[in-house]
């Protein structure tokens, strides 16, 4: 069964150089695509990238704060850490 191409209702427009628009072409001609599947694509392979490169750094962001936080406001240990570290000292010593 064929994938549903989603509903193309608004459009992006730009002026470009005479050389880009040739570039694009030449591209695009080169991977058998019309000029405009090309650009669009190429265009939403970018702005995912930036997105995902983005969220990356957010998280990151976040997950840097929530190591210093943990570093600063350490939790008390639970039942599972104290009886790893009793058996860790029994066997290696204090």
């Amino acid at each position: 069964m064929p994938v549903a191409e989603p509903k193309r209702d608004a459009r992006l427009e730009a002026r470009v150089p005479r050389a880009t628009k040739a570039l694009c072409e030449a591209a695009a001609a080169i991977q058998g695509r019309k000029l405009t599947d090309f650009v669009v694509n190429s265009v939403v392979e970018a702005a995912q990238r930036v997105v995902r490169a983005s969220e990356l750094s957010e998280l990151t962001q976040r997950d840097k704060i929530a190591f210093v936080e943990a570093l600063l406001n350490p939790p008390a240990p639970n039942a599972r850490l104290r009886s790893a570290a009793a058996r860790h000292a029994q066997v290696f010593g204090r």
